[in-house]
């Protein structure tokens, strides 16, 4: 299968428009956080964890680009499958994010570090760095918030891991930004130690929703049974599909894996029918766009000899 199904091309343009501004957006934040960010923990592993969260919009884009090509002798079977490697690019990025906050936070703490955040000098005047800091931060909260709560409706459309997980990293994004405002205020009342604990506390969670999109991931290369967008639980419009064949061909083994967005099934144990029964059928109250491909394997066909 090629190209990109009429029903969802509408909303996969929008993502692409959307990944483009996260681009933009997420590089003005980059900024601003590198001209403010002093001698803060927190501050430092916000812009680190924001450069990195420019991965999934990027290989989300690339993936874009490449999914709708026609085979080539080279690649029979298209590039649909492309965008479970980005997937897996994706989530492996989101967990390196929570590696990097948990590690630098807790060494941090560990080594008993004391930042400061001294007074700078802004049109003559001395200003607390910190106030400056915390707008920074605050613009860091408001534009992933923003952005990562688009995505998740078009990534439910979509059925598409990678621009979820790239909402995830906008959530992670925005909670750094959060724990980073907690931190600094907390040095201004003279808690070293708040500016590492808020960068540390909230790199549990992204690392727990990496490790679950890590697995995920590998689970669709290998052509395991395709799973929930969110979690790793086997999907339900799969469970359905395989009941429907079932009841359609009875005795028949079915099996189904995912590739990229789209959903492929084996019927075995039967012989090819004359005709096959239109995807929307198939899938029932599920949508059919999503239904790749069916294959038959009659009795016999996977036996070694």
């Amino acid at each position: 299968m090629t190209g990109i199904p009429a029903p969802i091309a509408k909303p996969f343009a929008r993502a692409r428009r959307l990944e483009w501004w996260t681009l933009f957006w997420m590089s003005t934040v980059v900024a601003a956080m590198y001209f403010t960010m002093g001698s803060s923990q927190a501050m430092k592993s916000a812009l680190i964890e924001d450069v990195l969260s420019l991965v999934p919009a990027v290989t989300w884009l690339i993936a874009a680009r490449l999914e709708p090509r026609e085979p080539t002798a080279k690649y029979p079977f298209g590039l649909v499958r492309v965008n479970s490697l980005a997937f897996l690019v994706s989530a492996v990025a989101l967990t390196l994010v929570g590696g990097f906050l948990f590690y630098e936070g807790a060494h941090t703490l560990i080594a008993q570090e004391h930042p400061t955040v001294p007074p700078v000098d802004l049109f003559g005047q001395d200003i607390w760095l910190g106030w400056l800091m915390i707008a920074a931060l605050a613009y860091s909260v408001v534009v992933p918030m923003t952005l990562g709560r688009l995505k998740l409706a078009i990534a439910q459309t979509l059925r598409d891991k990678v621009l979820h997980t790239d909402a995830l990293m906008q959530k992670a994004d925005w909670q750094t930004g959060l724990a980073g405002i907690l931190g600094i205020v907390g040095i201004g009342f003279g808690l070293w130690w708040a500016d590492s604990a808020a960068a540390l506390f909230i790199a549990v969670s992204i690392l727990k929703d990496g490790f679950d999109n890590i697995r995920t991931a590998a689970a669709e290369l290998l052509d395991g049974t395709p799973r929930e967008l969110e979690g790793s639980d086997v999907s339900q419009e799969a469970r359905r599909l395989e009941q429907h064949l079932r009841e359609r061909w009875p005795g028949a083994a079915v099996r189904t894996r995912e590739s990229g967005r789209y959903i492929f099934a084996t019927v075995e144990g039967v012989e090819p029918p004359a005709t096959i029964p239109p995807a929307a059928e198939l899938m029932g109250d599920d949508p059919a766009w999503r239904l790749g491909r069916v294959d038959f394997a009659p009795p016999g066909a996977n036996e070694v000899p």
